[in-house]
């Protein structure tokens, strides 16, 4: 298992930046297990995500179900979880809150519950959301609430930035209060209005290489119209299941170290977060220290 201490040091010649306390570095995906589940999961390491996420189907309020999920709030409840490699278990936990999950599709409610999550030697208590993550590639997604002051996460990175942070689009010329998410595969830019050129309303892919005009807005209201060439059109897959993008080439950083990224578009007006950089830009580039502070802009 891949896990390093982060250790304050002088030396020139380590590659791993300097951390002001001793952390753990983890890597994007790692062996985890639930207690009493006895399943190891490749679990999904996502600075993007508030709180931990487990798979879960086949859910039943032991003693019988109230009329709202709220009425549930400390009962317990029993699901079926599952491990990628198809392993089952059926186990039971508290209901302690119903959270509400809020993402670029829509809203939907979740129980909480509270389980130990880590690594095998090393659990700790958690809130979990409990949600049926069949169709994702993980199901176990672990987020900040396990990973805050204890870890550090390293997509193969050099330097350090937050949970948050301000990061610029050079040829848009905005500055955005950005997601720093490593569970995201991509970058995501709010777009609104979006217009392509002689655009094919039935098959996407062959609007590539067309040029497209969008608007664009940060956190400060501060709205840009922008024209671009599309790249391509990639799937998103996410909680709410999955969606069609296109995705254009634009040069994102903290401002005056901007580089190439693919950004794919989509409406984030309901989203606290206007652009979210995935592991495309961060790989090579940053660890993620979730406990920096951030500055808005």
């Amino acid at each position: 298992m891949f896990r390093k201490i982060a250790i304050v040091v002088a030396l020139s010649f380590l590659s791993l930046p300097v951390f002001a306390n001793s952390k753990t570095i983890i890597r994007q995906v790692e062996e985890m297990t639930v207690s009493q589940s006895e399943l190891i999961y490749q679990a999904r390491i996502d600075t993007g995500a508030v709180n931990t996420s487990l798979h879960a189907v086949d859910i039943e309020i032991i003693g019988g179900s109230a009329e709202t999920m709220e009425g549930n709030i400390g009962k317990l409840v029993e699901f079926t979880t599952e491990n990628e490699q198809g392993d089952q278990q059926r186990l039971q936990a508290e209901i302690v809150k119903v959270s509400t999950v809020k993402n670029a599709l829509g809203t939907e409610s979740r129980y909480t519950v509270k389980l130990e999550v880590g690594f095998a030697d090393s659990l700790q208590p958690l809130y979990v959301n409990l949600r049926d993550r069949s169709h994702m590639d993980y199901k176990l997604l672990i987020g900040r609430n396990f990973l805050k002051q204890k870890y550090v996460v390293d997509v193969a990175s050099k330097k350090t930035i937050g949970p948050v942070a301000q990061l610029s689009i050079k040829q848009i010329g905005l500055v955005y209060n950005t997601r720093i998410d490593t569970g995201a595969g991509q970058n995501s830019l709010h777009a609104v209005n979006i217009k392509v050129e002689n655009e094919d309303t039935q098959v996407m892919e062959n609007n590539i290489g067309k040029m497209i005009r969008f608007d664009t807005e940060n956190e400060n209201g501060e709205t840009v119209s922008f024209t671009t060439r599309i790249r391509g059109a990639t799937l998103i897959r996410n909680a709410q299941g999955s969606e069609i993008r296109y995705t254009v080439r634009l040069s994102i950083g903290e401002p005056s170290k901007e580089y190439f990224v693919d950004v794919n578009l989509t409406d984030r007006s309901q989203m606290g977060y206007k652009l979210l950089i995935g592991r495309n830009w961060l790989q090579g580039h940053y660890v993620v220290d979730m406990s920096l502070p951030h500055k808005s802009i």
